[in-house]
């Protein structure tokens, strides 16, 4: 049985002055563009994964885009690249202002991606490899702790040999620019896409963000919490990895996979739970009380953790129902997971898959902040006590939420 595929790829790139999201210490609008923000849709017979650029999707723009497309709502995976030089796109989370005509330019375009994509469909096929591993992510909460090092390239042709598409996943947080900078950028990723469309002429690059919770390319989570500008945090940084990783992607051997497309999900329900062991109004009183002798930064922090105390902690800790998916295509799996995954979790599902050229993706669906592994609770820190805040969250997730979504896609993938 031969396949049918195509790629469709629009510009979403906002006007200047929209709010950026990503780092609670920028608080100015973005100034102009350094590159295009896109939305980029592969449809494989009647399924479909579609990349935006931006921080992350709400679970119900994700449910309106499925609904609306011309694809079977269940059939069609919306992942975000969570760049951090993107527009705020998630209404009430991860910080910053959103504006309403832009979230529906947005949905739209996710619609009229994959209708395209859908009604262009053209005899393909498929082939399938590993990328050298780039050497590029750190974890940045353990020194030498786990990564998933993977690099899974998939190459969609026609059957004359022409490219349509070179899918390539990473996990490691685009965030090598800094909050010091006011354009709209898909980071790294976007050298990466530059140095595979370079390389196959005619081909459309989608890049898909890993599962990076605790991996960048050497930063802790707090160095993030400044203004100033860093030497390691550059554009001309983000060209060379963005391109290293793009060469190590287009070494990989190749080899044809199967001609079917499928794809499975799952819902499932995880619970919160307080770690704070203060009141919301007993620690909106406390920072009430530091914020006239804290500094800049400190102060803006505090902005966002107040403006939590006043809201989102206050709502009922309702259990928190999200989507699990996998999509095969010609063996080749892709996992689909919400949020910001950790590498343990990653790898616990990879050794379950049984194959070296699976994509462990995080951001897809929704994105309602770090979803740590259970081995990670103790050590604490911002992304276990502190994000769930700037994210909107009523509070962290509860711990053995990450062994949940990684039982549900196992199980999604063996039977």
């Amino acid at each position: 049985m031969t396949i049918r595929a195509a790629v469709v790829c629009l510009d979403v790139t906002p006007p200047v002055g929209l709010m950026m999201s990503g780092f609670a210490a920028r608080t100015e609008p973005a100034i102009g563009t350094h590159d295009s923000l896109t939305v980029r849709a592969v449809v494989v017979n009647d399924t479909a994964l579609v990349v935006v650029d931006v921080i992350g999707i709400h679970e119900d723009m994700s449910l309106r885009i499925r609904q609306r497309c011309q694809l079977p709502e269940n059939n069609v995976v919306i992942a975000a690249l969570h760049t951090h030089g993107g527009p705020a796109s998630m209404q009430g989370r991860a910080g910053g202002q959103t504006d309403h005509d832009y979230l529906q330019r947005l949905e739209n375009a996710c619609v009229e991606a994959i209708d395209q994509a859908a009604q262009a469909l053209v005899p393909a096929r498929l082939l399938a490899g590993m990328g050298t591993d780039p050497d590029i992510a750190r974890n940045r909460r353990h020194p030498n702790g786990l990564l998933d090092r993977s690099l899974p390239v998939l190459r969609i042709e026609t059957l004359d040999g022409k490219a349509i598409a070179v899918m390539v996943s990473y996990a490691c947080h685009p965030v090598v620019l800094a909050a010091d900078n006011l354009l709209w950028t898909a980071d790294y990723p976007h050298y990466v896409r530059l140095g595979i469309e370079e390389a196959v002429p005619g081909a459309v690059a989608i890049f898909m963000t890993g599962c990076v919770g605790d991996a960048n390319t050497g930063h802790t989570a707090q160095a993030s919490l400044s203004l100033a500008a860093n030497s390691d945090r550059t554009f001309a940084r983000a060209e060379k990895l963005g391109r290293h990783i793009a060469k190590c992607a287009l070494a990989a051997e190749l080899k044809p996979a199967a001609s079917n497309a499928a794809i499975a999900d799952a819902s499932v329900t995880l619970s919160f739970e307080r770690r704070e062991q203060l009141s919301a109004d007993e620690l909106l009183e406390a920072w009430q009380k530091e914020y006239p002798k804290a500094d800049t930064i400190r102060a803006l922090i505090l902005d966002h953790w107040m403006a939590w105390a006043r809201t989102a902690a206050k709502q009922e800790l309702k259990p928190w129902r999200t989507r699990v998916s996998m999509l095969d295509w010609g063996g080749v799996r892709f996992i689909a997971l919400p949020g910001e995954i950790f590498a343990e979790t990653s790898l616990r599902i990879r050794d379950q898959l049984k194959t070296n050229t699976a994509f462990v993706m995080g951001f897809c669906d929704s994105n309602a902040g770090y979803i740590p592994p259970q081995s990670e609770y103790a050590f604490g820190g911002y992304e276990i006590d502190e994000a769930h805040r700037y994210y909107g969250m009523p509070a962290s997730f509860k711990a053995g939420s990450a062994e949940h979504l990684a039982d549900a896609a196992i199980q999604l993938v063996t039977r």
